[in-house]
């Protein structure tokens, strides 16, 4: 008689936020192997990492109090590579993915060099909506100028007729977005993997992916001493407040500004006649209180986060507030 043969159950441990990873352990030589097992995945070739590049951009903040995390990365290539991380949405998020890959491009040449420039990879990491339906990884490149009126092309690439380029060769960044809340949980690639720990904070113990056993032994959160446990729990709560805090002026203010516009958009309307007053009052009116009903949250967020001890130059950057003006309040 033949027995079944048991198959061993899937287990599940749960390990640091990605954002808690690339901004205290990821940086860590020692935990490149994590870093290179993402990034091969996602680019779908083997990568090393050189070390970690720092500049004014992608410096610690106190605390962790900061809603966007970046990390700077040199691979073995010469190429670099950009993490950002977003909880809150922000109306110049992809303004902030071009400056970052654009400065890391100006930052390699200096006065006098020549202009042999290193491709960026610019991984953009986003919590928030961006009113998409089902996809949750987007890529954005420009290998090929295309010829307009003739199907002729020329690579944007480091130039050589005698050779076509390498991928590597190729000059022009490359932009990933990944939006880890729209992940459908059904594992179709090795980085969907990925997708799954950047969802949940977890990794299965059937997980293949290059780089996430040595994340679930490294970024194990019960292996964790008390003080790492400690400064782990208190990021999560200033992340967790931040959030809350923006989320509830943002709220208030569309309430407010939609009231204020509302009534000023009718009795304007009243006034210059029921039918085109209503139609043409109601629109200004509710763009102009809820532009002020917005201004109005954003000073309150901006008191609430200075009453938590957040430096002026995160609230800057959060509420889009001058630095003056917070400092007045």
């Amino acid at each position: 008689m033949t027995q079944k043969r048991q198959t061993k159950p899937v287990e599940e441990r749960t390990i640091v936020s990605f954002d808690y990873a690339i901004k205290n352990v990821l940086r860590d030589r020692a935990n490149f192997d994590i870093l290179e097992g993402f990034l091969s995945e996602l680019l779908e070739r083997d990568v090393s990492i050189l070390g970690i590049l720092e500049s004014e951009s992608n410096r610690d903040d106190k605390d962790g109090k900061t809603n966007r995390v970046d990390l700077k990365a040199k691979m073995g290539s010469g190429e670099i590579v950009i993490f950002e991380l977003q909880f809150l949405g922000q109306a110049d998020f992809f303004g902030r993915a071009l400056y970052g890959a654009s400065k890391a491009i100006v930052e390699q040449i200096s006065a006098g060099d020549d202009y042999n420039i290193k491709k960026v990879y610019s991984i953009n990491i986003a919590y928030f909506d961006l009113n998409t339906e089902r996809e949750y990884l987007f890529h954005a490149d420009m290998q090929d100028f295309k010829g307009v009126h003739y199907d002729e092309r020329i690579p944007f690439a480091q130039y050589d007729a005698l050779k076509p380029p390498t991928p590597g060769e190729y000059i022009h960044p490359e932009y990933y977005l990944i939006l880890p809340n729209k992940f459908d949980e059904q594992i179709k690639s090795l980085f969907d993997e990925w997708m799954h720990i950047l969802k949940h904070s977890s990794i299965k113990s059937n997980f293949r992916a290059r780089g996430t056993k040595k994340a679930g032994i490294k970024l194990d959160v019960l292996k964790m001493t008390k003080q790492e446990r400690a400064a782990y729990e208190k990021f999560l709560i200033n992340r967790q407040s931040l959030d809350s805090s923006f989320r509830t002026t943002r709220s208030d203010a569309l309430a407010e500004g939609e009231a204020r516009g509302m009534a000023k958009g009718l009795k304007e309307g009243q006034a210059k006649g029921l039918k085109e007053g209503q139609a043409k009052g109601l629109k200004e009116g509710q763009a102009k209180g809820l532009k002020k009903g917005q201004a109005k949250g954003l000073l309150q967020a901006a008191k609430a986060m200075k009453t938590e001890g957040i430096d002026v130059k995160t609230i800057a950057k959060v509420t889009g507030l001058a630095t003056g003006r917070i400092r007045q309040l």
